[in-house]
Protein backbone atom coordinates (compact mmCIF):
# COMPACT_ATOMS: atom_id res chain seq x y z
CA UNK A 1 0.00 0.00 0.00
CA UNK A 2 0.89 3.07 -1.07
CA UNK A 3 -0.04 6.34 1.63
CA UNK A 4 0.02 9.84 -0.54
CA UNK A 5 -0.24 13.22 1.60
CA UNK A 6 -1.10 16.28 0.16
CA UNK A 7 -0.52 19.95 1.29
CA UNK A 8 -0.32 23.25 -0.45
CA UNK A 9 -3.86 23.90 -1.70
CA UNK A 10 -5.84 27.40 -1.06
CA UNK A 11 -7.52 30.58 -1.99
CA UNK A 12 -6.05 32.57 -4.64
CA UNK A 13 -6.93 35.34 -7.23
CA UNK A 14 -7.33 35.08 -10.77
CA UNK A 15 -3.58 35.41 -12.33
CA UNK A 16 -2.12 34.11 -8.92
CA UNK A 17 -0.39 30.63 -8.07
CA UNK A 18 0.06 27.86 -6.02
CA UNK A 19 2.25 24.67 -5.03
CA UNK A 20 0.67 21.82 -3.85
CA UNK A 21 2.76 18.82 -3.12
CA UNK A 22 2.39 15.14 -2.63
CA UNK A 23 4.36 13.22 0.22
CA UNK A 24 5.19 9.88 -0.28
CA UNK A 25 5.99 8.47 3.47
CA UNK A 26 7.08 4.97 2.23
CA UNK A 27 9.41 3.93 -0.42
CA UNK A 28 8.88 5.03 -4.20
CA UNK A 29 9.91 2.18 -5.69
CA UNK A 30 11.80 3.47 -9.67
CA UNK A 31 9.10 2.37 -12.24
CA UNK A 32 6.04 4.49 -10.51
CA UNK A 33 4.42 7.41 -12.46
CA UNK A 34 3.05 10.19 -10.15
CA UNK A 35 0.12 12.25 -11.35
CA UNK A 36 -2.05 14.91 -10.32
CA UNK A 37 -6.15 14.81 -11.05
CA UNK A 38 -8.66 17.33 -10.32
CA UNK A 39 -12.37 17.42 -9.98
CA UNK A 40 -14.86 20.38 -9.71
CA UNK A 41 -17.78 20.66 -9.05
CA UNK A 42 -20.29 18.33 -10.93
CA UNK A 43 -17.67 16.72 -12.98
CA UNK A 44 -15.14 14.05 -13.97
CA UNK A 45 -11.98 13.67 -12.37
CA UNK A 46 -9.57 15.01 -14.98
CA UNK A 47 -5.84 14.50 -16.02
CA UNK A 48 -3.48 17.73 -14.89
CA UNK A 49 -0.23 16.18 -15.10
CA UNK A 50 2.22 13.17 -14.77
CA UNK A 51 5.88 12.38 -13.81
CA UNK A 52 7.79 9.20 -14.09
CA UNK A 53 9.85 8.94 -11.24
CA UNK A 54 13.18 7.57 -13.02
CA UNK A 55 13.44 9.36 -15.74
CA UNK A 56 11.35 12.65 -14.83
CA UNK A 57 9.42 12.61 -17.91
CA UNK A 58 6.15 14.57 -17.78
CA UNK A 59 2.94 14.86 -19.58
CA UNK A 60 0.38 17.48 -19.22
CA UNK A 61 -3.14 18.11 -20.26
CA UNK A 62 -3.52 20.91 -22.91
CA UNK A 63 -5.40 22.72 -20.47
CA UNK A 64 -3.06 23.85 -18.26
CA UNK A 65 0.37 23.33 -20.74
CA UNK A 66 2.11 26.40 -20.24
CA UNK A 67 1.17 27.08 -16.92
CA UNK A 68 1.77 24.22 -14.89
CA UNK A 69 4.89 22.06 -13.96
CA UNK A 70 5.22 19.20 -12.18
CA UNK A 71 8.82 17.98 -10.73
CA UNK A 72 9.49 15.66 -8.19
CA UNK A 73 12.30 15.83 -5.25
CA UNK A 74 13.93 12.70 -5.26
CA UNK A 75 15.30 13.31 -1.82
CA UNK A 76 12.01 14.36 0.21
CA UNK A 77 9.98 11.57 -1.79
CA UNK A 78 7.87 14.48 -2.82
CA UNK A 79 5.82 15.43 -6.20
CA UNK A 80 5.08 19.04 -6.70
CA UNK A 81 2.77 20.56 -8.86
CA UNK A 82 3.45 24.53 -9.82
CA UNK A 83 0.64 26.17 -10.96
CA UNK A 84 1.03 29.58 -12.60
CA UNK A 85 -1.30 32.05 -14.10
CA UNK A 86 -4.69 30.15 -12.57
CA UNK A 87 -7.89 30.84 -13.50
CA UNK A 88 -11.07 30.57 -11.71
CA UNK A 89 -11.72 27.26 -14.13
CA UNK A 90 -9.01 25.79 -12.62
CA UNK A 91 -11.31 25.90 -9.58
CA UNK A 92 -11.42 21.60 -8.56
CA UNK A 93 -10.38 19.96 -5.70
CA UNK A 94 -6.37 18.23 -7.05
CA UNK A 95 -5.86 14.73 -6.25
CA UNK A 96 -2.45 13.00 -5.97
CA UNK A 97 -2.26 9.68 -7.50
CA UNK A 98 0.14 6.64 -8.36
CA UNK A 99 0.09 3.88 -10.43
CA UNK A 100 3.32 1.23 -10.62
CA UNK A 101 4.49 1.41 -14.48
CA UNK A 102 3.79 3.07 -17.34
CA UNK A 103 3.17 6.70 -18.06
CA UNK A 104 -0.96 7.31 -18.15
CA UNK A 105 -3.48 9.76 -17.81
CA UNK A 106 -6.45 7.61 -17.70
CA UNK A 107 -7.46 8.20 -14.04
CA UNK A 108 -8.53 4.34 -13.43
CA UNK A 109 -5.64 3.32 -14.57
CA UNK A 110 -3.65 5.01 -11.30
CA UNK A 111 -4.24 2.77 -8.02
CA UNK A 112 -3.17 4.83 -5.16
CA UNK A 113 -4.60 8.16 -4.29
CA UNK A 114 -4.32 11.18 -2.26
CA UNK A 115 -7.11 12.39 0.14
CA UNK A 116 -7.57 15.45 -2.70
CA UNK A 117 -6.48 19.26 -1.55
CA UNK A 118 -8.91 22.09 -2.33
CA UNK A 119 -7.46 24.56 -5.10
CA UNK A 120 -10.19 27.40 -5.14
CA UNK A 121 -9.32 30.42 -7.80
CA UNK A 122 -11.50 34.02 -7.22
CA UNK A 123 -12.28 36.03 -10.29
Amino acid sequence: QVQLVESGGGLVQAGGSLRPSCAVPGRILSTYVMGWFRQAPGKEREFVASIAWSSGTTDYADSVKGRVTISRDNAKNTVILQMNSLKPEDTAVYYCAARRLGRSNVRDEYIYWGQGSQVTVSS
